[in-house]
């Protein structure tokens, strides 16, 4: 008796935690819902930096979907939303940062690699085809003499 009792504690216990885990959020029309799907999963969890705050279960992702529910609830527009989480947690927020100062090493740093990197590149290969020309040249003046000077050193040993 007492192992039945324990188990069906535990397993109401079990049931409750599971319970607890779905958030039900009840809008007043549907727009107001599809700004919200929206909103979730554009805005990017700042603590979990790539998962939406629709797909992350970090704490600041439920209190950022919460306060997204609040606004939407209020009648504030999609664009008053997201600017108030820019003003908050910066521009990371969003998973399209615009153009600014503090941005633009998004924005240019992998340009500047990729010009670096073939710049390199091509630097590089200059100057080793150089290299290659200054080797050439000196086999063609000094050495071609030397080998001349014993081709016919054989030839003339052939003649005799």
């Amino acid at each position: 008796m007492k192992k039945w009792l324990l188990a069906l504690t535990t397993s109401l216990l079990l049931a409750l935690s599971a319970h607890a885990a779905i958030e039900v959020y009840e809008f007043e029309n549907l727009e107001q819902e599809q700004q919200f799907k929206e909103l979730g999963n554009t805005l990017r969890c700042p603590k979990c930096q790539n998962n939406t705050i629709a797909d992350s279960n970090a704490e600041l992702a439920v209190d950022l979907r919460h306060k997204v529910y609040e606004m939407t609830k209020e009648g504030k527009s999609k664009q008053e939303i997201v600017d108030y989480m820019i003003a908050r947690y910066g521009n990371f927020v969003t998973y399209n940062p615009p153009f600014t100062l503090a941005t633009s090493i998004l924005w240019l740093g992998p340009l500047a690699v990729v010009l670096f990197g073939f710049g390199l590149i091509v630097m590089r290969s200059r100057k080793s085809s150089a290299q290659k020309n200054e080797t050439t040249q000196q086999w063609d003046e000094e050495k071609e003499a030397r080998l001349k000077a014993l081709l016919d050193e054989q030839n003339d040993g052939d003649k005799q």
